[in-house]
C-alpha cells in the first residue's frame, strides 16, 4: 500500500488592503469572559466552476453553480459567531467543535486550524464535542462532507483574534512595541529584550470584559506550516488503547442495560404480550414495558435482556412493508419512473436500465443511546449528527421545554450517513419516562439490518443518444424508495418541512438537484429523481444519490466509447469540462499503467467523480476468472476479486492529507462493497441479513492488495469536502472494470444480489440468536 503527497503550493496574491475586509482579512468578535475566548463570524464564498470548449458543450448543472456544500456552509454563517475558542492558564486552547466525531478525523483537522492560527502545538489544543444548542440553528448538522468547509475560515479567524490579543497583552506586560514580539509554540518572545511570557501566563490578562469586533489577517497559505501537512489523530492513542468515550461508556448513576423486542416485520407495532409478569421475574430484570416500536426489558447485564427478550410472547400487528419483496420493490420503482425523451431517427442511443438493491449502513458501533427522563427534565448522551433536532423533537415528544432537555454528543463509532437520525435517542427517551428511571440503550445488530435505517433501492434508466463522434444527449431518471429526510437542515423547522405530504418529496428533489452533475460535456444534460413507497426506514448512506447515479452514468461512458471505437480513459479525458477532474483522470491513468496487458478474464476500469468542490478518480483491477473466485473460502464473499486500485483526489487545499489518504481509502472499501457483495434481501416484509456474518461487507479476501492514494497538489486556496468523495468513484471504477472483463456490461447490484443466499437467515420473532454469548458478541 502506497501514498502520495506533493505539497508544492500554487502562486497566490498577496492580501487585500487594511482597509476594509479583503480576501484574508476578516472581522471576529472577543467575547467577554474570565479568559482569553473568541469567536467569528465569517465563512466562505461559493466559486463558480470553469468550463473547458467542446464541440457540444453542456449548460452547468445547478450543481455545478450552487450544490448542497454552498447551501450548508451559508446556511451555518450566521451563528459562526456563536463558536467560540477557549484559552486557558495552563497554555492550552479548547473549543467545542458543533459536529459530530464518528471517526472521520474532523476533531484533528479542527485542532490543526486552531494550531495554524493561533500558533499553538497540536498538542496543547483540546476539541470536545459541543453538547446541542439550538441558538445555532444549521451550524450544527454533520454531512454533506461539509464540516471542513463550512468551518474553515470561522475556526481560523477566532484563533487569529486570540493571537492577536495575546500578542497585544503581551506588549502591554513586557512594555515592548508590538511589531518587536514573534509568537511561536505557545510562546510570545521580544525580539528586542528576549523576554518572553508564555499564552497560559497571558490568557487572564488578554480576556476581555465585554464582547467587541475586531480585524485580523489571516495567514497566507505560503506561510502555513501546520495546514497541508500529514499529521495522525490526536485521538488515536485514546482508541487503540480503549480509552476513548463512546455512548456505551458514559456512566450514569442508575443507567442500566436496555435492550427492545422488535417486530418481526419492518415497523411493526405490538398487539399483545402473554407473559410480561414471567419475564419481569427473570433473573436481573428490573423493569419491562411496551412502548412504540416493540417491548423494552431493562436488566442488569445486556445478557439478561438478551434472555428476556427472547421469552417474551408477542403478537405482532402488521408492519408498512408487510409481504414487499426485491421484486414487488422493483416493480414499483418501474412504474414510477419518469419518461425519457424521444428518439431522434438520426442519431443512435445508448439505452440502459440498471437496479440497485437495499444497503445497510452498517457502523460498527450499534444504535445506543443513554437517557434519563425525570419529570420536569431530560438528559441524553449519544452520537448524533443533528443534535438540535434530536433535542427538540425529543422535548415535543415529552411534552418539556427545549431549555429543559439537555442533549450531549459523544464520539460515534461510524455512522456513514446513520448517526443523521437520533432513533435511539428518542427511543432511550421514552423508555426512560415509561420506566422512570435512567436507562443504557443498545440495538442489537440484528435490529440494525432488520429494523434500522437503510439505503433506499432503486433504479436508474439512462439513455444517451450520439452521431459524428459527438454525445449529443445524456438524460438519466433515478427511482427510488423514498429517502427519509427527517433530520431536516439540523433543526426541527427545516425537519417537520420535510415530514410533510409533499414535502418529504421536495427535500429530496432539492438534495438530489444540488448533489448530481454530470462532469462531461455530453450536450443536452437531464438528470431527474422519482420517489416511491414510503414504508421503510431509510436514509442517507455515504455519498447519499452519488454512487448509483454515477455507477450508472460511467457504465453508460464506457458503453459510449466501446461503441464509437474510442479508449475508455480517453474518451473520458476528451470530454471533461474541467482542468482539475482531467488532472486527476491523467493520475490515476499514469500511477496505475492504464491500458497496461491483463490476462482474460481480468481488466481494468476508471471512473471519475466530482462533488462537494472536489474530483476524485479511480483505477480499479478486478479478477474475474473461476479458477481465481471460485474457490471455497467459509463464511465469506467469494467472486470477482478486485487486486488494484489507484487514486487521485483534489480536494483543493488538503487540511491533513494523511487524513485525507485514510478517507480515501474508507471510501474505496465501501465502494468495493456496494458494486460486489454488500447489499439487503428483501422478503416477506423484513430483510434477511440480520449480521456481519450474513451481509458482505468489503472482507481482506476483497481488499485490493495493490493500493496507492495519490493527494494532488493544492489547486484552491479553501478545502472542498472528502469524507464521501471516493464512494461513488470506486463503484463505478470496479463496475467498469467487471464489465471490461466479462464482456457484459453489469446492471444489478451488489452483483451477487441474484446467487443463493449463502446463509440461512436468523429468525424472525424474536430476531435474536439463541445464544446469550453468541448474541453479544453480535451486538458489540
Amino acid at each position: 500500500m502506497a501514498a502520495h503527497h506533493r505539497p508544492q503550493r500554487p502562486e497566490t496574491p498577496s492580501a487585500a488592503a487594511p482597509d476594509g475586509i479583503g480576501r484574508r482579512r476578516f472581522l471576529g468578535y472577543v467575547v467577554a469572559a474570565s479568559t482569553l475566548t473568541v469567536a467569528a463570524p465569517l465563512g466562505e464564498a461559493a466559486l463558480a466552476p470553469t468550463e473547458a470548449a467542446a464541440a457540444v458543450p453542456s449548460v452547468p448543472g445547478p450543481a455545478e453553480i450552487y450544490d448542497l456544500n454552498d447551501m450548508l456552509t451559508h446556511a451555518a454563517l450566521p451563528t459562526a459567531n456563536l463558536i467560540t475558542i477557549r484559552l486557558d492558564t495552563d497554555g492550552t486552547a479548547s473549543f467545542a467543535l458543533p459536529r459530530a466525531e464518528v471517526g472521520q478525523g474532523i476533531t484533528t483537522s479542527s485542532a490543526m486550524l486552531i494550531a495554524e492560527e493561533l500558533d499553538l502545538p497540536l498538542e496543547k489544543i483540546r476539541v470536545t464535542l459541543a453538547d446541542a444548542r439550538p441558538e445555532l440553528l444549521f451550524n450544527q448538522i454533520t454531512g454533506g462532507s461539509n464540516t471542513t468547509i463550512s468551518t474553515f475560515t470561522p475556526i481560523r479567524v477566532a484563533a487569529a483574534v486570540a493571537r492577536g490579543r495575546l500578542l497585544r497583552a503581551a506588549a502591554l506586560e513586557l512594555g515592548e512595541a508590538l511589531d518587536t514580539l514573534t509568537a511561536k509554540a505557545g510562546v510570545i518572545t521580544s525580539t528586542v529584550t528576549g523576554k518572553s511570557l508564555t499564552y497560559g501566563e497571558l490568557a487572564e490578562k488578554a480576556a476581555s470584559v465585554a464582547t467587541g469586533q475586531v480585524s485580523v489577517t489571516l495567514k497566507e497559505p505560503a506561510d502555513f506550516k501546520v495546514i497541508g501537512t500529514g499529521r495522525r489523530r490526536i485521538d488515536a492513542l485514546a482508541a487503540v488503547t480503549g480509552r476513548k468515550k463512546f455512548a456505551m461508556d458514559v456512566h450514569v448513576p442508575g443507567a442500566l442495560p436496555t435492550m427492545v423486542c422488535r417486530p418481526p416485520t419492518i415497523n411493526g407495532t405490538v398487539h399483545s404480550v402473554g407473559n410480561l409478569d414471567d419475564v419481569r421475574a427473570m433473573p436481573g430484570i428490573t423493569d419491562v414495558v411496551r412502548i412504540s416500536t416493540g417491548v423494552a426489558v431493562r436488566g442488569r447485564t445486556f445478557g439478561q435482556c438478551i434472555d428476556a427478550v427472547r421469552a417474551l410472547e408477542v403478537t405482532w400487528e402488521p408492519g408498512t412493508a408487510e409481504n414487499a419483496s426485491d421484486d414487488s420493490i422493483r416493480t414499483e420503482l418501474r412504474k414510477a419512473e419518469l419518461p425519457l425523451p424521444g428518439l431522434d431517427l438520426l442519431t443512435k442511443s445508448v439505452d440502459a436500465r440498471f437496479t440497485f438493491h437495499f444497503a445497510s449502513n452498517s457502523a460498527l458501533e450499534t444504535n445506543c443511546a443513554v437517557a434519563d427522563v425525570r419529570e420536569d427534565s431530560a438528559e441524553i448522551w449519544a452520537s448524533l449528527k443533528s443534535p438540535i433536532t434530536a433535542q427538540e423533537d425529543i422535548a415535543r415528544k415529552l411534552g418539556l421545554p427545549v431549555t429543559a432537555v439537555k442533549v450531549h454528543v459523544t464520539e460515534g463509532g461510524g455512522s456513514f450517513g446513520r448517526k443523521l437520525f437520533y432513533d435511539a435517542a428518542a427511543e432511550a427517551a421514552e423508555i426512560s419516562r415509561a420506566m422512570g428511571k435512567p436507562v443504557k440503550l443498545m440495538w442489537h445488530r440484528t435490529d440494525d439490518f432488520r429494523q434500522g435505517r437503510t439505503h433506499p433501492m432503486s433504479t436508474s434508466r439512462v439513455r444517451a443518444t450520439y452521431a459524428l463522434g459527438q454525445v449529443l444527449t445524456y438524460d438519466q431518471r433515478h427511482t427510488s424508495v423514498a429517502t427519509d429526510f427527517g433530520h431536516g437542515v439540523g433543526e426541527i423547522i427545516t425537519a417537520e418541512a420535510a415530514r410533510l405530504p409533499v414535502g418529504d418529496l421536495t427535500f429530496s428533489e432539492t438534495i438530489f438537484t444540488l448533489t448530481q452533475q454530470t462532469p462531461y460535456n455530453f450536450g443536452v444534460v437531464t438528470q431527474l429523481l422519482s420517489e416511491t413507497d414510503k414504508g421503510f426506514n431509510t436514509g442517507s448512506m455515504r455519498n447519499i444519490y452519488s454512487p448509483n447515479v454515477r455507477c450508472a452514468q460511467e457504465l453508460v461512458v464506457d458503453e459510449l466509447a466501446k461503441r464509437m471505437g474510442k479508449d475508455p480513459y480517453r474518451f473520458r479525458r476528451a470530454f471533461l469540462k474541467d482542468e482539475r477532474a482531467r488532472a486527476v483522470l491523467d493520475k490515476v491513468a499514469e500511477v496505475g499503467e492504464w491500458g497496461r496487458s491483463m490476462p482474460a478474464g481480468t481488466a481494468q476500469g476508471i471512473a471519475i467523480h466530482p462533488e462537494y468542490h472536489a474530483y476524485v478518480a479511480v483505477l480499479a483491477e478486478i479478477d474475474c476468472r473461476p479458477e481465481t473466485t471460485g474457490r471455497e473460502i467459509p463464511d465469506a464473499y467469494t467472486g470477482p476479486r478486485v487486486t488494484k486500485v489507484v487514486c487521485a483526489v483534489d480536494v483543493g487545499l488538503a487540511v491533513n492529507p494523511r487524513g485525507l489518504q485514510a478517507q480515501m481509502m474508507g471510501g474505496i472499501m465501501d465502494g468495493i462493497a456496494i458494486t460486489l457483495s454488500s447489499g439487503l434481501h428483501l422478503a416477506g416484509g423484513h430483510f434477511l441479513e440480520g449480521s456481519w456474518d450474513n451481509y458482505f461487507y468489503t472482507r481482506q479476501w476483497n481488499t485490493p492488495p495493490e493500493l496507492e492514494i495519490v493527494v494532488m497538489p493544492p489547486t484552491t486556496e479553501t478545502p472542498g469536502g472528502a469524507g464521501e468523495l471516493a464512494v461513488a468513484g470506486a463503484m463505478a471504477a470496479v463496475a467498469c472494470a467487471y464489465g471490461r472483463a466479462t464482456g457484459t456490461m453489469p446492471t444489478t447490484f451488489p452483483l451477487n444480489h441474484g446467487e443463493p443466499l449463502g446463509f440461512e437467515p436468523l429468525p424472525t420473532s424474536p430476531p435474536i440468536p439463541a445464544s446469550p454469548t453468541d448474541g453479544l458478541s453480535r451486538a458489540f
